[in-house]
């Protein structure tokens, strides 16, 4: 499955979504590792199996398998912590701040790409999660390695695109 295909499973209600998929095509804000990663990691946060196929297979020619390994261990990686994390900002009881995660995130340190890439695709597949502490901390690291504000930002856009489809997905299921 394509882009071009998952465009085409798309309801009619969702049209600014197809739009919107086409945009991310042609958009060159972000390298080519950086996009066809953020594809597969937010693909495969969006929990949809028809958006995560079309995004993979989008991405898999253009991404060494170590960079598909990647995005897919940004997207894991972040399913774990954004839970972890979210919790502790929203839990009332800040005691459980001070206490050790004791969460294995070995990955972190040793991803298989380079760390801007690594820490691009954990802030969008954040995003997807709605974990504001991770947010602020991948775009912290960013910045602090001179990535620009733009690149962020289409960062995040293409998280919210692709999980829009998934979401216009399942209501046409719905239905």
């Amino acid at each position: 499955m394509s882009i071009e295909q998952l465009k085409g499973a798309l309801p009619d209600f969702a049209k600014d979504v197809r739009l919107n998929l086409s945009s991310m095509g042609s958009d060159d804000t972000l390298s080519a590792r950086q996009k066809y990663g953020l594809f597969v990691a937010c693909g495969i946060a969006s929990r949809n199996p028809v958006v995560r196929k079309a995004l993979e297979d989008e991405a898999q020619p253009h991404l060494q398998p170590s960079e598909l390994a990647a995005a897919k261990a940004a997207a894991t990686i972040m399913g774990m912590n954004n839970v972890y994390y979210r919790f502790l900002h929203l839990a009332s009881n800040k005691e459980y701040g001070s206490l050790p995660a004791r969460l294995r995130m070995n990955v972190v340190a040793n991803p298989g790409v380079g760390k801007v890439d690594f820490e691009l695709w954990s802030l969008a597949v954040s995003a997807i999660n709605g974990c504001g502490m991770c947010i602020d901390a991948h775009e912290a690291v960013l910045r602090k390695a001179g990535v620009s504000t733009e690149v962020i930002q289409a960062a995040v856009r293409f998280a919210s695109i692709i999980q829009s489809a998934a979401i216009a997905l399942e209501a046409a299921e719905a239905a």
